[in-house]
């Protein structure tokens, strides 16, 4: 009876006439209560309102819009010029090589000798492997056996009970010589 009193939803199959229509923030339509929200009436201005920040999907760094922009295409071209990833360049993960001569091999980590300071692979990180002469003499194998042999034996010790004296003999060897000098 009245037509010209209220709007219709502009939605298309609704059309519902209604007397306090409600208008959405991005389109700017006028919306009966089923239909002002964005997702219901699917409004292709949406963005307009949505405040997150988009996140490159290749560098994973988050990729500022500026209001009235579509994300979809500020990160497209953000992939084109900025995006810092290089699907060809990949970074390398064994940089350290191996400081005894002849020895190719590199490491993922850096292994320093405490004597020398040169880094070596996992093979050469042992003063004797690396035949370290630098800042104190290196012990041989056959020296650490011989003042094992030296000790009095009140038991049988295990074989990590040697090992362990013998690098404590090492290290007293070491340190004597440290303080002479």
């Amino acid at each position: 009876e009245l037509p010209d009193l209220g709007r219709p939803c502009w939605e298309d199959p609704c059309k519902r006439l209604d007397f306090l229509p409600l208008t959405c923030d991005a389109c700017k339509q006028d919306f009966c209560k089923d239909h002002f929200t964005c997702a219901a009436h699917k409004c292709l201005f949406a963005f307009k309102k949505d405040i997150r920040v988009p996140v490159c999907p290749l560098c994973n760094k988050p990729v500022p819009v500026k209001k009235g922009a579509i994300p979809d295409v500020v990160v497209g071209e953000h992939m084109d010029r900025d995006c810092s990833y290089h699907p060809g360049k990949k970074e390398k993960v064994f940089i350290h090589q191996c400081s005894k001569q002849g020895c190719k091999k590199k490491e993922m980590l850096q292994v320093t000798c405490d004597q020398c300071h040169g880094s070596f692979c996992i093979q050469h990180r042992h003063p004797l492997d690396h035949s370290c002469q630098h800042g104190s003499r290196a012990i041989s194998v056959a020296g650490c056996a011989a003042s094992r042999a030296s000790e009095p034996k009140p038991s049988k010790p295990s074989g990590a009970l040697r090992s362990l004296s013998c690098s404590w003999l090492a290290q007293q060897l070491r340190g004597s010589e440290w303080h002479a000098q």
